[in-house]
């Protein structure tokens, strides 16, 4: 059985089930199987072939990435500790996994080099740590994402 982590605190677990509780609200789960289901791209183009501006997809998009982005800004600011995040919440990374080709783009469409920096800078903390608990792990979570249709 794996050693509980010794820096997480009751604030910790009381945010980590808000933000749970967040994820279960009807748009929000909505938007997240929209994600899941559809959302492969890999370029500005099927981005806006998948969700233009103005659609319900484009909605759905919005919202789920910038709940991860706001999730991974309170783990680089220090509200929340990595390591029990990481012990339950691995959705983040299938948001990276979707996201990851097309952030420099995005960055560079807004002319905001900054644009997702707290999901990218989570994400490869993430995998760090998924790798060193069980070497190879996020490779095989990763590819499973990319397959799912």
């Amino acid at each position: 059985m794996p050693k509980a982590t010794p820096t997480a605190t009751y604030d910790d677990v009381t945010l980590l089930l808000r933000l749970y509780d967040l994820r279960r609200e009807e748009r929000m789960r909505k938007a997240r199987d929209w994600f899941v289901r559809s959302f492969h791209v890999a370029s500005m183009d099927d981005i806006g072939k998948i969700c233009p501006m103005g659609s319900d997809e484009n909605a759905s998009y919005r919202m789920v990435v910038s709940y991860w982005d706001m999730v991974a800004s309170f783990i680089t600011t220090g509200v929340l500790k990595p390591d029990i995040f990481f012990e339950s919440s691995r959705e983040l990374l299938l948001v990276w996994v979707r996201m990851e080709k097309v952030i420099p783009a995005l960055r560079e469409s807004y002319k905001d080099p900054h644009y997702l920096t707290n999901l990218e800078s989570v994400a490869k903390d993430y995998i760090e740590w998924v790798d060193k608990r069980s070497p190879g792990s996020y490779d095989a979570f990763a590819e499973r994402i990319r397959n799912i249709r």
